[in-house]
């Protein structure tokens, strides 16, 4: 399998912080996306950011901005889609994905999906952490997703699906665990961001 392409998904509205951009918020002297990058990019083949509205504002982090196809904020499965489209004009065979507002996942992110992906025709892996009430938590904005099924996703889509793990399950979706409860902690609120601030 060639290497997967990875993309940041930075599409969302951001509510509980205001609006905005969350990845263009300060930790530590750079924003979320600088941290962000810096984890995925030594990952992946390539890296491409997920975001709606006037790209230029993301100008200074020269990479490819890739707007949702499907319009009104339908949600990360937009994003993924926006992805997969931009992996098969690359000619990729699949992307992996991370949340522009999570800045500390894993520096093995992306082989560890790639172990839980082998034998699988269509490699659908997602990230999961332990968790005391529910055995594991899921975390739909970090995957592995294959350009293969990326029609299905798009008639998904248009048919109204919006939960992630809906459509991972339809099609034999994985997990890949990570030990670590608080690996894929993300900055929702100034809270968060503070909280952030002490983890660095």
């Amino acid at each position: 399998m060639k290497q997967p392409l990875g993309v940041i998904l930075a599409g969302g509205q951001a509510m509980r912080m205001g609006g905005g951009d969350k990845g263009l918020l300060r930790l530590g002297g750079q924003t979320l996306l600088d941290h962000v990058i810096e984890r995925l990019e030594p990952q992946v083949a390539e890296v491409a950011l997920n975001a709606n509205g006037d790209p230029a504002r993301f100008s200074s982090l020269r990479l490819p901005v890739l707007a949702d196809s499907i319009a009104g904020f339908v949600g990360p499965l937009a994003g993924v889609l926006a992805g997969l489209d931009w992996a098969a004009a690359q000619g990729g065979d699949t992307i992996v994905t991370a949340a522009a507002d999570t800045p500390f996942f894993p520096c093995d992110l992306v082989p560890q999906l790639l172990l839980r992906s082998e034998g699988m025709a269509h490699p659908l892996v997602l990230a999961a952490t332990p968790d005391a009430k529910r055995g594991t938590a899921r975390h739909p904005t970090f995957g592995l997703w294959p350009v293969a099924l990326r029609d299905d996703l798009r008639t998904a889509l248009n048919g109204g699906l919006r939960k992630v793990v809906l459509w991972t399950e339809q099609h034999g979706g994985r997990e890949a665990l990570f030990p670590q409860e608080q690996a894929f902690f993300n900055v929702n609120t100034p809270e968060d961001l503070a909280q952030a601030e002490a983890m660095l």
